[in-house]
């Protein structure tokens, strides 16, 4: 079984590409983020047409997530149990789904947005939540929450670490949080680069960031241990970064024995 993570930027900017991409790949399952799109608008038909089906959760503006799938979906769970609000608001962030036996979350968490702010605060009941659903799921089946964490696990995982001083996804506070995560039971699927020496998944669009290889990675794979031992390889697909219209983050593809 093929498995991606990828946040795609807007799913209505990104979706030829999509479609290519998974028809390309052969991809079995899809968790993606940032879709920036209502539920209703969600591309389900064209993704049908190539054998998907999708649970979203989905309001429009800047969240939105989704997991699509040729192998099955079960069990579907739309949103973080238990998660917090923000602005009165339980943002649409994360769903679960269990496909072809493998238990599965995409989750786009909270950016944060600065150190002090209410969103940060917020970011960090969020990972409190999504340690909790962890705790609950990951029992012996193979389980995986996959997406863009918007943290980077340690200084080797952003290109200059002085850059990034004082800012969200670097503090001891967030990395805390992924460690609390990972204490239930997780691991780091830690994908290869295909090309330099760490695999970066997110690259600004600003100042050539790209091209100079100017990354983070911040979108993430935490499975347990039965997930873990399914896996046979894990890399970045720094390839679909590049060219119009790319998002400006890469899918993380991981492949597994089931």
């Amino acid at each position: 079984m093929r498995i991606a993570t990828w946040n795609v930027n807007s799913i209505t900017a990104r979706l030829p590409r999509l479609l290519a991409w998974l028809e390309n790949t052969g991809t079995d399952v899809a968790c993606l983020q940032e879709l920036k799109c209502t539920a209703e608008a969600f591309p389900a038909e064209p993704l049908r047409e190539l054998g998907y089906e999708a649970a979203v959760n989905a309001t429009g503006r800047w969240n939105g997530v989704a997991i699509v799938s040729r192998v099955g979906l079960e069990e579907t769970v739309t949103g973080l149990p238990g998660g917090p609000e923000y602005e009165g608001v339980q943002e649409p962030r994360a769903v679960g789904a269990t496909c072809g036996g493998v238990r599965l979350w995409s989750v786009y968490v909270p950016n944060g947005r600065e150190v002090g702010h209410p969103h940060f605060e917020y970011k960090l009941q969020w990972f409190a939540a999504l340690r909790d659903l962890a705790g609950r799921e990951a029992g012996e089946r193979p389980f995986a929450v996959l997406g863009d964490y918007n943290v980077a696990p340690t200084d080797e995982d952003v290109y200059d670490p002085a850059v990034f001083e004082g800012a969200t996804h670097v503090t001891p506070a967030e990395r805390q949080a992924l460690a609390d995560l990972r204490a239930v039971g997780l691991s780091d699927v830690v994908p290869r680069p295909l090309k330099y020496d760490r695999p970066y998944t997110y690259w600004d669009y600003r100042q050539l960031a790209f091209p100079k290889n100017k990354g983070m990675r911040i979108d993430l794979v935490y499975g347990n241990p039965a997930f873990e031992a399914a896996v046979k390889d894990a890399y970045v697909d720094r390839e679909e970064r590049k060219g119009k219209g790319a998002s400006d983050h890469a899918p993380v593809v991981v492949d597994l024995q089931v």
